[in-house]
């Protein structure tokens, strides 16, 4: 206990020696640095939490101090610099992406369409006909595309035409055609109709009806009850 009493009389009186060497401006600096990191200390939170306002007062006031006693400050040098360099980080707002930017969706569909109604076209050729409509897209992309929907490489490919992939494809030029009938609820009798579907519209054309679908007469527009 005397050693350490002696130990903190002589740290004492080598500091009352060493203010005598500083300067009125040096001393005020130091007091208004120790105020406020009493005022940071004394809030309710219990870590202290420092505003842009505290951070500005503790730079400005930091640097004017001697460099033995910016260490024993609340704010030493390096919060300092972190300081800085979170606020250039800020100035530098131009978006960081890493990595190969997403691919459209119109033209991941393009590519899956022209897979799928093209057995034999490879990623190659797939490259070169969206090039021709004005899209620049790798063969690296292509078929990572076609990997995600998975639809093997083109000697892979399952070269068998399926009758939805037929009729999807031919539906624009197809026609199916068949009669209904309807029977009358005044004489009873039974009007045959004859109609056309558009398969690709589904829009149906009503060609003629007729009482009588044995004779040899033309379909009539109108059949009369």
């Amino acid at each position: 206990m005397s050693l350490r009493l002696l130990y903190l009389i002589f740290v004492r009186i080598g500091g009352r020696l060493s203010l005598l060497g500083r300067s009125s401006a040096s001393k005020d600096v130091e007091i208004l640095v120790l105020r406020h990191e009493v005022a940071v200390l004394r809030r309710t939170n219990p870590k202290p939490r420092m505003n842009w306002a505290d951070r500005a007062v503790f730079a400005a006031l930091i640097r004017l101090l001697p460099k033995v006693l910016r260490a024993h400050r609340l704010i030493t040098p390096g919060t300092f610099l972190r300081w800085h360099r979170r606020l250039v980080a800020r100035k530098w707002t131009y978006p960081n992406h890493t990595g190969r930017p997403p691919v459209d969706h119109a033209i991941a569909v393009l590519i899956e369409r022209m897979a799928r109604e093209n057995h034999t076209w490879g990623y190659k050729r797939i490259q070169g006909e969206l090039l021709r409509l004005g899209y620049r897209v790798g063969a690296s992309t292509i078929r990572r595309v076609l990997k995600r929907v998975r639809i093997p490489p083109a000697p892979r490919r399952c070269t068998d035409t399926t009758w939805q992939q037929f009729l999807r494809t031919q539906a624009s030029t197809m026609l199916a055609c068949d009669f209904f009938h309807v029977d009358c609820a005044v004489t009873l009798k039974r009007i045959y109709a004859f109609f056309v579907l558009e398969a690709g519209s589904r829009y149906v054309h009503l060609l003629g009806a007729t009482t009588n679908p044995d004779g040899r007469g033309p379909l009539s527009r109108h059949a009369t009850c």
